[in-house]
């Protein structure tokens, strides 16, 4: 593939302006695409007395959605009252030895062109490295950066193997297949797209250049209009930036996984086994949006054994790898990147670079392939903040799944346990209706971009009314006659779940379409702070049933077939300690998490009407209903543990 991208003459670059001491910028770098789009970049260099250093120098780039000069949330360390600007970002790297370039994706900030999320960025990448190598201060390697959006550049780009590409750091993102992870679940839409079209429409070009369409913007009740969904075209609250509206209404009715799905941007499964041999480090967190993405990321490019590869999954929210919490669940000071798995993350990635761009030794190639927070362990009390104190520790294995754990199988029984007992013979079958116009609530989970609206992290699942969609009743999710709830008996000792998990149901409806979903939760004993206990969430998913045939192959369903379905939760790591139980709760709505099934077979995205569908989940020795987790024992996990002390 070759770009058209074309050497800049140095004397031609913007002027440049001091940063600190030893670094510049060129600002507002105008590098043009090979359909003659030119977006921005700001190119920072070392220099010497406010004179450019001429040597040629690695470079690392960060293509951004967000404002290649406006800060990062995520770029902040402990101890730090706010973010780092991004000049303070790059004048860290600049300072050891490297070109540092933040570019504005197209139609975001000063770039030019269109806006259509997430699609340019495989091109776009690919003809800014092919411009980087040809410029007289590039070595000719070079290393990305970036979280989240910043994340799915990389991985766009990687996947039509540049020129220059030397090395990855992706935080938090890199589609493995955006419709199982990330705009799509399990054949449902995460409504998080929704959200984030909303609020960055408010960034567009349209909303800076007309303080009009702005104000319109923002006076917009996005909170009400979750209230009326499925949006359409002029009627939403995004209609006053129509490129923003309509790509998020064709990738909410874009139900099928066909070749849309398969676009550069959105999928590299088709490109592991020739994606370009570069060492990549993967981040994410266990309530991150990518726990999926990173995995399948992970497993698809170590299929490379030679390939240098770092998995790191932290407790947190999305980029918040210094935190301590998530929601109203307390980690400790363990939690934290920072002090814990590296000095800070902005060593992290020098040092990641330094290894592979510099040839340092380091050491890093003889750190532990995977570093994971198992989460679990704490008092169980409320901490001063009013959380639960959960606590966890940083274990390291050698690869994912962790070698050493066990495949455990906990069935449904007709009395609500979940035990690895097989299920009576002629067990009764679980029946309840689902509502569409009164889903289950979403209260925490795996979520970001999701304000005003959601927000993730570890919650008791109790309604109250701070969650959208929930009164203010405090009674738990398991009292509403749609959810399922199946416990275990209470744990003699402690247990740790640690990979994978898979919910393997028998359902069947009375109509055309309806979803099931599952949560896995661990359950807290009462306690003096927690009368009842707490249910604290760990992760959750969803299966939409005309997609029991494939992705590929929507069909309706037929009224009471038993159908065979699997849904996927996100993987996870917890420690269960003695006393507490494995909760998992089985319904068929978690909104605003993901879109309502209206359970009529009508078009996804389109569905106006509405209809009850009357669910079954068998339990019964021929149709087994079950989870399978991957567990390890305390002494097990002890072992683990001593390896990265």
């Amino acid at each position: 593939m070759k770009a058209a991208a074309e050497t800049m003459d140095v004397a031609s670059l913007p002027a440049l302006e001091p940063v600190s001491p030893g670094v510049v910028v060129h600002r507002d770098v105008m590098v043009a695409m090979r359909d003659g789009v030119r977006l921005a970049a700001d190119i920072y260099r070392p220099a010497n007395d406010g004179r450019v250093l001429e040597d040629a120098l690695p470079v690392i780039l960060e293509r951004t959605a967000y404002g290649k000069d406006e800060r990062s949330r995520s770029e902040i360390e402990l101890g730090m009252a706010r973010p780092m600007t991004r000049a303070e970002v790059a004048s860290h790297f600049v300072r050891h030895g490297y070109v540092v370039i933040y570019q504005d994706c197209r139609g975001r900030h000063g770039s030019e062109g269109a806006f259509t999320k997430y699609l340019a960025e495989g091109l776009d990448g690919y003809d800014t490295l092919a411009w980087i190598v040809e410029q007289p201060w590039s070595n000719g390697k070079i290393g990305t950066m970036g979280l989240s959006y910043a994340a799915h550049t990389q991985m766009a780009l990687a996947c039509l193997n540049p020129p220059g590409l030397a090395a990855m750091v992706m935080d938090s993102g890199g589609f493995s297949n955006a419709f199982t992870c990330g705009i799509r679940q399990g054949g449902a839409f995460e409504l998080k797209q929704a959200t984030w079209a909303y609020n960055n429409a408010r960034e567009s070009t349209a909303a800076k250049h007309d303080p009009n369409l702005l104000r319109a913007l923002e006076a917009e009740d996005v909170r009400s209009w979750f209230n009326a969904m499925p949006w359409s075209e002029r009627r939403s609250p995004v209609r006053w930036v129509p490129e923003y509206e309509d790509y998020l209404l064709e990738q909410w009715r874009h139900g099928t996984f066909d070749d849309y799905w398969k676009q550069p941007g959105i999928y590299a499964a088709e490109s592991y086994d020739t994606f370009p041999n570069v060492p990549v480090a993967l981040l994410s967190s266990w309530y991150d949006a990518y726990v999926k993405t990173t995995f399948e990321n992970y497993e698809g490019l170590a299929r490379d054994r030679d390939r240098p590869m770092a998995l790191i999954m932290g407790p947190n929210l999305h980029g918040n790898r210094n935190a301590t919490f998530a929601g109203d669940v307390e980690f400790g000071a363990a939690a934290p990147l920072g002090g814990n798995v590296s000095e800070s993350w902005l060593e992290f990635r020098r040092r990641w670079f330094d290894r592979w761009m510099k040839d340092a030794d380091n050491g890093v190639d003889r750190e532990p392939r995977a570093r994971l927070f198992v989460m679990g362990g704490g008092s169980g009390r409320k901490t001063p903040q009013g959380r639960l104190d959960h606590g966890g520790r940083w274990i390291a294995a050698p690869d994912w799944p962790v070698p050493t754990s066990e495949e455990t199988v906990l069935h449904l029984h007709e009395d609500g346990r979940l035990s690895t007992e097989a299920p009576a013979r002629t067990a009764a079958p679980f029946v309840y209706d689902f509502d569409p116009k009164h889903p289950v609530p979403t209260i925490g989970g795996a979520l970001t971009s999701g304000q005003p609206v959601f927000e993730g992290g570890g919650f008791d699942q109790r309604e109250q009314a701070r969650f959208f969609g929930c009164d203010n009743t405090n009674l738990p999710l398991s009292a509403r006659l749609d959810v399922l709830s199946f416990e275990t008996e209470p744990f003699a000792e402690d247990i740790a779940v640690v990979g994978p998990v898979t919910v393997e149901l028998f359902a069947s409806t009375d109509g055309p379409d309806t979803d099931f979903t599952a949560k896995l939760i661990d359950v807290y004993p009462p306690s003096e702070d927690y009368p009842t206990g707490f249910a604290m969430i760990l992760t959750d998913g969803i299966f939409r049933c005309r997609y029991r045939d494939g992705f590929d192959a929507p069909r309706p369903c037929v009224p009471g077939e038993v159908m065979s379905i699997t849904i996927e939760p996100f993987a996870t790591a917890n420690l269960f300690k003695k006393g507490h139980r494995i909760r998992l709760d089985i319904s068929s709505s978690n909104f605003p998490k993901f879109d309502v099934n209206p359970n009529t077979g009508a078009p996804e995205g389109r569905g106006r009407a509405k209809r009850v569908a009357r669910n079954m989940v068998y339990c019964d020795q021929e149709r087994a209903s079950r989870i399978r987790l991957r567990t390890l024992s305390a002494a097990a996990l002890q072992d683990i543990a001593r390896i990265s002390d």
